[in-house]
């Protein structure tokens, strides 16, 4: 019996996908509200629902893009204690950077702020910030001492 997955069903399939299921197993998912009876209204349901997703999806996207054009314009000034011959205090973490980007008014959660290891020295560096899966802006930081 063929059906349209409701959810996701493990080891099964993802929501949206068109499946072929025995029958007794195909009731009970449909019983449990995790699938649909194949028709031509549920099909044009799904179509309408991927159409949806895919424009809410591209939307996404557009403002992925503008918010990154307008990241990779600006330059953030980070002042750090040093001690001897410049070497920091400490390091320039994630939730600085964000402190940083909020008196820009831009908001972005911290976990989206893609360090390899937190900022230890002096000097210009670059940062990613990933807006979208498919948009990351790279941002310029200048550390300087105070």
């Amino acid at each position: 019996m063929k059906v349209i997955l409701l959810n996701d069903v493990k080891k099964q399939g993802k929501k949206g996908e068109i499946k072929e299921f025995a029958n007794g197993y195909a009731n009970f998912l449909i019983k449990n509200g995790d699938a649909a009876l194949l028709t031509k209204s549920s099909m044009y349901r799904l179509n309408e629902e991927n159409k949806e997703k895919k424009k809410k999806h591209d939307e996404d996207v557009k403002k992925a893009k503008e918010e990154k054009a307008k990241l990779e314009k600006i330059t953030l000034e980070c002042k750090a204690k040093t001690g001897k011959m410049d070497k920091m205090f400490g390091s320039i973490s994630s939730k600085q950077i964000c402190s940083l980007l909020e008196k820009q008014n831009i908001h972005v959660d911290r976990k989206k702020i893609m360090m390899d290891h937190e900022i230890s020295s002096l000097g210009s560096h670059i940062v990613k910030i990933e807006l979208h899966k498919e948009v990351i802006a790279n941002v310029k930081i200048n550390v300087t001492k105070e």
